[in-house]
């Protein structure tokens, strides 16, 4: 494994309350316990959308030099069907507990991380350009509007992106009208935790965001979760 620590934005010390725990709940107990209870229980029985739905995205989209932001096990780039038997990953996470455990995870393709604040310019990231990037159930625990953190997460990391990247992930929404009774307690838990920020969260914003970004996108509601998938992002304003 190639381990590159990068900033924390404006510095660790600097981050907001909301994104120090958005990430913080993510210990490696946590982690240890998580394909199962997220991945094998809540994904299909409380946000109603198997785990199967989510590796479809990885399947279908990552690319032989790619880029995953917010890694949590590993899960879904230990079992993709890569282009390739050696891509070039690269895992950027702010909680090292995490990218400890899907570098290890994936330890086969030597994946290079980086410490960063999504929300912050990713500056240069080891191994850009990429020509996909995996942002798998991250933005729910971001904190802001949905449509206004997806915009700063594409702005920081558009330089990092070729221009014929693809863009893919999901998010829980807890407006979803298809959400149980149990799984909206849970959801109100974690944002009263500070776990998650996606009470007013709607698919509506992540479309319009993706819209503003991308030439194509399209976004899709499964239960609770808003995938998405874009691609040929617009260019990059001269510096």
């Amino acid at each position: 494994m190639t381990s590159t620590t990068g900033s924390h934005g404006s510095g660790a010390g600097d981050l907001s309350a909301d994104v120090l725990a958005g990430q913080a709940a993510y210990n490696r107990w946590v982690l240890a316990a998580y394909d199962i209870g997220v991945l094998g229980i809540s994904n299909r029985f409380l946000w109603r959308c198997p785990t199967e739905r989510l590796r479809r995205l990885y399947d279908g989209h990552a690319s032989a030099r790619h880029l995953d932001i917010g890694v949590g096990t590993g899960y879904y780039l230990d079992k993709a069907r890569w282009p390739t038997p050696n891509p070039a990953v690269t895992l950027v996470d702010l909680n090292q507990n995490a990218l400890r455990t899907a570098s290890t995870r994936i330890r086969r393709f030597a994946p290079r991380t980086a410490v960063h604040n999504a929300l912050e310019p990713v500056g240069e990231l080891p191994g850009a350009p990429f020509d996909s990037v995996g942002v798998n159930y991250l933005l729910h625990c971001m904190p802001g509007d949905l449509e206004t953190k997806t915009g700063q997460l594409l702005t920081s990391i558009r330089p990092a992106m070729s221009p014929q990247a693809v863009l893919f992930g999901s998010t829980i929404l807890a407006t979803a009208a298809k959400l149980s009774r149990p799984a909206r307690t849970l959801l109100a838990f974690y944002n009263r935790k500070g776990v998650f920020h996606n009470v007013d969260d709607h698919a509506e914003a992540l479309d319009r965001a993706l819209g503003a970004a991308f030439a194509t996108h399209r976004v899709e509601l499964i239960g609770g979760v808003a995938t998405f998938v874009a691609s040929a992002p617009n260019p990059l304003e001269p510096s």
